[in-house]
């Protein structure tokens, strides 16, 4: 087999490998490059990989971004920590803030605060003392990625 024989067959072999991964969720360039050199592929193959796909629209940064947005608000989490799991995306803080500031229209994020904290309410009722559970409960928001003052006004108005 020639350089150029196995050249071409790695740069299939990571198209395949890419295409396969993006058909089961779509993927940042940075997660599908991480994947492919975990499986020890070359760069040249990668680079090659990843910009076929671009073309092919099959990975799109941004659309992968609004729709992880919309899973993590889903599961309960603030704006702060939605930024953080995009960063272990890849994605850079511009580029995060960007479309958070797009989708902060339909974010809202007090509400996914009260929602969370409803939800939550009844597993720190069996902490007897008020001001501990008040503590737990804003360490859990925060840990959740909710701004201080949505916090400390929910709690505010459940506990006073």
């Amino acid at each position: 087999m020639t350089r150029n024989q196995k050249q071409e067959t790695e740069n299939q072999q990571a198209m395949n490998t890419a295409v396969r991964m993006l058909t089961r969720r779509d993927h940042t360039r940075y997660e599908i490059r991480q994947k492919l050199e975990q499986r020890g592929l070359s760069s040249g193959a990668i680079r090659a990989a990843i910009e076929e796909c671009e073309r092919l629209n099959y990975i799109d940064d941004e659309r992968t971004a609004r729709i992880y947005i919309g899973q993590l608000v889903r599961r309960g989490f603030g704006l702060r920590r939605i930024a953080i799991e995009l960063k272990k995306k890849g994605l850079q803080d511009k580029h995060i803030e960007d479309i958070l500031q797009q989708q902060q229209v339909e974010i809202d994020e007090r509400e996914i605060a009260r929602r969370v904290l409803q939800k939550k309410l009844k597993s720190f009722e069996r902490e007897a003392d008020p001001k501990k559970r008040r503590d737990k409960l804003y360490r859990f928001l925060v840990y959740r990625g909710f701004n201080r003052s949505i916090i400390s006004e929910l709690i505010k108005v459940y506990f006073h």
